[in-house]
């Protein structure tokens, strides 16, 4: 009874832990559980907050942790794997790396070389055949560590950070010859992340499949050397005249002071500055204990000799043109091929000296900065060129790509519509105002000339005159007389184009200019006689000729109106001395552009002077900065050749009548006094004249 009792009064206490029977520990955990689930719901939620809250701060901050770090390896694993697949071919780059190249060298029309394209190249030659100094010389130079290092080194990156920190400058590099190999032979020279990734993946591809001396093979084999080599056989040849296995100690220094900066040390730049680098190279030697002092004493005190070669930067303008010739015609073309061309190396000197004596005399006071000459034979071939004022400073060629006005240099072609229409040049034309939809043409001159023949018209340039007779002859036949003259782009059809504001190039006007002089016969501009592969077959000759593009008597009236700018127009500053010549002067709107166009019975030859930006020069002209520049040309390039009939330039009623000294009377008389007053030709066959010598009647 008395535990019955007891258990009952258990049961009935509530609320008071204390009062929990001990004997019972189930019931006091389940009383606990009820009087925590009837606490305020208030409370409750304050407690989970308290709970909670650390841990959603320390989830949140993990997760962001974690979600930046897998991103950021993921952009970087998909870099690696796009600049990896997006990496050539490299086994099938290593083995056609130097086959798949195309190397150009260019001659003269005398067989001279006058500059290179592309890579100048030889046969690989073996490891151990290059002169050990040489090797070692190299190794000092440029990668002291190659034989330790698995294509990256530290420390030589340490090095030379630590000796441009010293000179203040960048002296010194850290990449290694293995790196040096992957950037010459499968990438640019840009300065990127992108090419620096593609360099590291290559540097230990190569590593990695190569061993240490077939890496150091291809780079003494490979590297560029200054002057258009690749290679130290090919510069060995190039500067010193004998192969890489023959060359001196002293002469081995210079090479291997090249790879750092070819241009600068190349010994036919500065001679001076190439021995200087390598006394840096002997030095290095001793340094890493390659060689004693003793044994680089000779090449310190006996510097070595290079070929004499001289530097024509005027002939590269022609060069670079004819290596685009060479490429349009076989665009996928490989090896060595040798371009024999129409470049006559007399009349290339003439030229250059005709341009760089303008510029030099009237450049600064007409504010003038660039010119460009070019010459043409009968036939088309170049003769000469010179595409500005110095290649060194600018490969941009004013000869064949600058495109500018031509001012009254296009008249002629107006003129040549005008004979097609049934003008002659004895027409009579009428100097008066001419307005036309607003537009004002006015003479350069303030004189009046009232009415003169067409001849005179074309002779003094009147621009009235040459308007009006643009207009009567219409657009259609200008517009095809310029093309079957060679000028084939697309010109305006606006009435300003008979004062030349159509834009040409001065090669494209002066082949124009050659048709007139060559009878009516069209010929293309060419430069390449042929093309030569390296084992002497002939790939490509030229051989096209001359067409009939207008009537003889329509270019013998060309001349003979062209003639009389020389004799008494505007370009009478233009004549020759000795011999006809025809052409004319063209000054475009505020003188920007000055040019001479003509020709003589050898040639025709077209000058151009301006400025690049196009802004306006100090009064030069076609009649004068031009017109001086090509007679110049003229009487240099043709000094020592007989004066050549120039058919058209002087008519049987312009001759002039001289007194005879034994009599005459009648039509004789009258008809020996033109033969007294033409031009005296020597007797020539036809195998003492020149290639490009212009016959009449042909």
């Amino acid at each position: 009874m008395d535990a019955h009792i007891g258990f009952s009064e258990a049961l009935t206490v509530s609320g008071d832990d204390d009062n929990i029977d001990p004997h019972y520990p189930m019931r006091a955990q389940q009383h606990r559980a009820r009087m925590m689930r009837d606490l305020p719901p208030e409370d409750a939620e304050e407690t989970s907050r308290r709970e909670r809250k650390p841990r959603m701060r320390k989830s949140w901050r993990t997760r962001l942790l974690t979600w930046v770090s897998f991103s950021a390896t993921a952009l970087l694993l998909a870099f690696v794997a796009l600049v990896f697949f997006t990496l050539p071919n490299l086994q099938h780059a290593l083995d056609t790396a130097q086959s798949e190249t195309l190397s150009i060298k260019v001659l003269n029309a005398k067989g001279d070389e006058i500059g290179l394209r592309g890579r100048r190249t030889a046969p690989t030659v073996p490891l151990g055949e290059m002169p050990p100094y040489l090797v070692k010389a190299v190794l000092a130079t440029e990668d002291r560590r190659f034989y330790e290092h698995n294509g990256f080194d530290p420390r030589g990156i340490a090095r030379a950070m630590w000796t441009n920190v010293k000179s203040f400058g960048f002296v010194e590099g850290g990449s290694t010859i293995t790196q040096q190999v992957a950037k010459n032979l499968y990438l640019d020279n840009s300065r990127t992340i992108w090419r620096k990734a593609q360099e590291a993946l290559i540097t230990m591809w190569l590593e990695n499949n190569l061993t240490k001396d077939e890496i150091l093979s291809l780079y003494l084999n490979r590297i560029y050397m200054g002057a258009g080599n690749y290679g130290m056989d090919a510069a060995a040849r190039y500067y010193f005249g004998k192969s890489v296995r023959d060359v001196s100690l002293a002469e081995a220094a210079i090479l291997a002071g090249l790879p750092k900066a070819p241009s600068r040390f190349a010994p036919t730049n500065d001679i001076e500055r190439a021995r200087a680098r390598a006394g840096q190279v002997l030095d290095r030697l001793v340094d890493a204990g390659s060689l004693t002092e003793k044994e680089v004493i000779g090449a310190r005190e006996n510097p070595a000799e290079v070929l004499p070669r001289t530097r024509e930067a005027g002939r590269e303008y022609f060069v670079d043109w004819v290596a685009e010739e060479v490429r349009a015609k076989f665009p996928d073309m490989t090896g060595r091929v040798t371009v024999h061309t129409t470049l006559d190396a007399g009349r290339q000197t003439a030229a250059e000296n005709a341009v760089r004596q303008s510029l030099q005399e009237m450049g600064e006071e007409r504010s003038v900065s660039q010119g460009a000459l070019v010459a043409l034979a009968g036939d088309g071939a170049v003769l000469a060129m010179v595409g500005g004022e110095s290649y060194v400073e600018s490969q941009f060629n004013r000869a064949t790509q600058a495109e500018r006005q031509p001012g009254s240099a296009f008249k002629p072609i107006v003129y040549l519509a005008a004979l097609e229409a049934g003008y002659t040049p004895d027409s009579p034309v009428t100097d008066e105002p001419v307005s036309m939809g607003g537009w004002t043409p006015r003479n350069a001159s303030e004189r009046n000339w009232g009415t003169v023949n067409l001849s005179t018209a074309l002779a003094n340039s009147i621009n009235t005159i040459s308007v009006q007779v643009g207009e009567k002859v219409g657009m259609d036949r200008i517009i095809g007389a310029a093309n079957r003259l060679g000028i084939e782009r697309q010109l305006p059809r606006n009435l300003s184009i008979v004062l030349g504001s159509a834009e040409v190039t001065l090669l494209e006007l002066t082949s124009a200019y050659s048709t007139f002089g060559n009878e009516g016969r069209r010929a293309e501009p060419y430069g390449i006689s042929s093309v030569e592969a390296e084992n002497g077959d002939i790939l490509y000759r030229h051989e096209s000729e001359p067409t009939q593009a207008i009537t003889r008597q329509q270019a013998h009236d060309m001349t003979y109106m062209l003639h009389q700018v020389i004799t008494e127009g505007t370009g009478r500053a233009a004549a020759p001395s000795g011999r006809l010549a025809a052409g004319k002067t063209g000054t475009s709107q505020d003188n920007r552009d000055a040019w001479f166009v003509g020709y003589t019975g050898h040639e025709t030859a077209g000058v151009w002077f301006g400025n690049d930006d196009n802004t306006p020069t100090e009064g030069a002209a076609g009649g004068n900065f031009a017109a001086i520049a090509w007679r110049n040309y003229m009487n240099a390039a043709e000094r020592g050749l007989p004066p050549a009939p120039l058919p058209g330039a002087v008519r049987y009623r312009d001759a002039p009548i001289v007194a005879a000294t034994t009599p005459r009377s009648g039509f004789f008389a009258e008809l020996a006094d033109i033969f007294d007053a033409a031009p005296k030709l020597e007797s020539r066959s036809s195998r003492d004249r020149p290639s490009n010598f212009r016959t009449g009647g042909r």
